[in-house]
């Protein structure tokens, strides 16, 4: 069995037929580590599409992406968000890769992030490269990272070219209830890291976010969106400091 394509899913039958649908047949086995918390149809919709669903508390998405290599059979694990779709092109690439002799470990993706169906080409959401396509018995999540996770690869790493589509925002609740968590998430990490909060931080590390987001990134290209998407994750980045205070409080 060359390739496994793993899926962390909660509540996500809204996306993840579709993500199952763009696999096609370029897998050997799917494999959805799905939280027993889940209370609509993804387990219904994955097993339709012929995926093996294994049940998993949810832990951290380090725990969880370990928890399904370990859960994969394939030589090879090419991960999927369930508001992920592998494009036609991506597939005829990776198929062509493992059919050949691989020099990697594991493979750099390069992804389009959509917001309100939009595909932004600025602000650091393209090429926005993931690191998603491992060689199972060479790789290994870093749980002390809890958000934007590192793998750890015994080995050289390579780059495709064909893209990995992302259904990233679609409402204005959703991107709230996202970057929320992603800034307690961080707070957690860097509190765990030994770094602590100080009075500047809650002005220049904001401006720097935006600035970063919006004139180092490119995020004027996208226009109004560009701009307006820069002084949101701004005014996260703040957020993610109040909660990196409390944990010291």
């Amino acid at each position: 069995m060359l390739l496994s394509v793993a899926i962390i899913a909660r509540d996500e039958e809204r996306h993840i037929g579709a993500a199952l649908a763009s696999i096609g047949n370029l897998a050997a086995e799917i494999v959805v580590l799905l939280d027993p918390r889940t209370r609509d149809r993804t387990a219904e919709i994955c097993a339709q599409a012929g995926a093996r669903v294994v049940e998993a508390m949810f832990e951290s998405f380090p725990a969880q992406r370990n928890r399904a290599l370990a859960e994969c059979r394939g030589e090879w694990v090419l991960f999927l968000d369930a508001d992920e779709r592998v494009t036609p092109n991506l597939q005829h690439e990776i198929r062509q890769l493992l059919q050949g002799q691989s020099s990697h470990v594991g493979y750099w993706i390069p992804r389009f992030n959509r917001y309100w169906g939009r595909a932004l080409r600025g602000g650091g959401w393209y090429p926005d490269y993931q690191l998603r396509l491992l060689q199972r018995s060479k790789a290994q999540y870093d749980t002390t990272r809890l958000v934007h996770e590192l793998v750890i690869l015994d080995g050289s790493e390579g780059q495709l070219t064909q893209h990995l589509e992302h259904i990233n925002i679609e409402s204005w609740a959703e991107l709230r209830e996202k970057q929320q968590r992603y800034a307690q998430a961080e707070a957690a990490t860097l509190y765990r890291n030994g770094v602590r909060v100080k009075p500047q931080n809650y002005i220049l590390q904001p401006l720097r976010a935006i600035w970063r987001r919006y004139i180092t990134w490119g995020g004027y290209r996208d226009g109004w969106l560009g701009m307006l998407l820069a002084l949101v994750l701004g005014w996260y980045e703040f957020k993610m400091y109040l909660a990196l205070a409390k944990h010291g409080a």
